[in-house]
């Protein structure tokens, strides 16, 4: 989607193809989305958030902003008390249209892949005032960094087939997602085929059958996965090369933002401790 600026003001084509003109950069910015709150920072205009979504927890000069609730369904009435110029927020959210009719410049922008972090990154640094240059530069330290995790792996990694489990149910991180696409630059194996998309659901035999060298899990579903049938005879289980990742480590690595190289990092570190 598209993002120009000009001297009548600039215009940005959000995610859902809707375009929203803005006679001056905005001031007073809310973001609904942990990423667009971190592009926003990472473009070095944190001062602008006047406030965020409940599960927005970095960086932490933000701490102090008030938190409207879900990304979902958020709070409208704590929205619209802040006047906020602009509402970034995902394109599923369903408060979309009330935002609208109370008459809130709303943005949809709902990165989930390495490109469209990229893109975001561009139309941002055009809603900020800045030169879509501004956000190339930014992803290129950010792709420059996922390089140079990788090139740090050591050779017996190349050979590992890891099982990303997204979530219970299980959801897994296929080749498409921004995770798979991450997974495929640090140079293992993703057992889910890319045909089944970015976050498909499993039946639990097909990883059984997988039988994946290393599992990468968050903690919060680790516990359920030990309790399905044929589970705890996985060589990932048995050979104890599974990486249950704590909270913080979740949150990055679930969030298609600025932080993609760090949520490289993590998976390089899990890469090197457990790949047989």
């Amino acid at each position: 989607m598209c993002a120009s600026a000009s001297a009548a003001g600039l215009h940005i084509t959000d995610d859902r193809g809707v375009t929203v003109r803005f006679v001056a950069p905005p001031q007073r910015i809310v973001t609904l989305l942990p990423s667009l709150a971190e592009t926003v920072c990472a473009l070095g205009q944190c001062q602008r958030l006047v406030g965020v979504d409940r599960y927005t927890n970095w960086p932490a000069e933000i701490a102090h902003l008030p938190r409207l609730g879900g990304g979902l369904d958020p709070s409208v009435e704590a929205v619209l008390a802040l006047r906020p110029d602009v509402v970034l927020l995902a394109q599923s959210a369903r408060v979309i249209p009330q935002l609208e009719g109370l008459g809130l410049n709303v943005l949809a922008l709902e990165p989930r892949t390495h490109a469209d972090v990229l893109r975001v990154l561009e139309q941002v640094a055009t809603l900020l005032g800045q030169h879509p240059q501004a956000g190339r530069a930014v992803w290129r330290q950010i792709d420059a960094d996922v390089a140079t995790v990788a090139q740090t792996l050591p050779p017996r990694t190349r050979r590992a087939r890891v099982y990303y489990e997204a979530d219970s149910g299980p959801y897994a991180a296929g080749p498409p997602s921004f995770i798979g696409e991450t997974l495929t630059r640090l140079g293992v194996n993703n057992i889910v085929p890319p045909k089944l998309g970015p976050f498909p659901r499993l039946n639990p035999e097909f990883v059984v059958r997988a039988d994946p060298d290393i599992i990468m899990v968050g903690l919060h579903n680790a516990a359920e996965m030990a309790q399905r049938p044929g589970w705890s005879a996985l060589r990932a289980v048995r050979e104890q090369r599974r990486c249950v990742f704590n909270a913080a480590e979740t949150d990055v690595l679930m969030r298609a933002g600025p932080r993609l190289a760090e949520g490289a990092r993590i998976m390089a570190r899990c890469l090197t401790e457990k790949a047989p």
